[in-house]
């Protein structure tokens, strides 16, 4: 049975290629499926907000308080969902921000160590007030405070939106 699928490696090759390359178009250019931009109000706790334009964001920059949070469990038992409607994996380096839109990539840095790591905004929050960024346990790391649990931060937005929707800020080059 096995020497039968290998009489044909270059058809058996093809398959598996143009399969693997659909599979990682839809998943690389749209994580969980959403196009284009999340820029509509909503409301959390009676408390409403009303995301900023993607012009706007493209020159955004923001200095505050920055946390982590945990919506996933190791092998996946408990895994949360983002505002996008993506799995949180730990090993993501993603976050919230309540008026960014979604998905947008932004540069964080630790004003503590100078650490910085580019993460992606997927998800809304934080919703504890006086904190601007929520990151992910394996993006806290990354940046020196796991431990500590939260420290100041600046953060400056790279660009905003996936795929063919995706808009770049002058000067960033990747």
């Amino acid at each position: 049975m096995i020497s039968r699928c290998f009489k044909n490696p270059p058809r058996l090759l093809a398959v598996s290629f143009l399969t693997a390359s659909c599979f990682l178009t839809s998943c690389v250019s749209y994580p969980g499926g959403h196009k284009g931009y999340q820029t509509s109000s909503y409301s959390v706790r009676g408390q409403s907000y009303q995301p900023m334009s993607v012009d706007a964001a493209l020159d955004f920059q923001e200095t505050g308080s920055c946390s982590w949070y945990n919506e996933s469990s190791w092998l996946g038992f408990k895994r949360g969902t983002t505002s996008l409607g993506e799995k949180v994996m730990p090993w993501h380096l993603t976050g919230a921000h309540k008026t960014l839109p979604l998905p947008c990539l932004i540069k964080v840095t630790n004003l503590k160590n100078g650490k910085s790591l580019k993460v992606r905004i997927n998800d809304r929050g934080p919703f504890i007030p006086g904190r601007i960024l929520d990151v992910t346990p394996r993006a806290a790391k990354k940046l020196g405070f796991y431990d500590q649990g939260i420290t100041n931060v600046h953060i400056e937005v790279i660009s905003v939106g996936d795929g063919s929707y995706k808009k770049k800020k002058r000067g960033w080059f990747f």
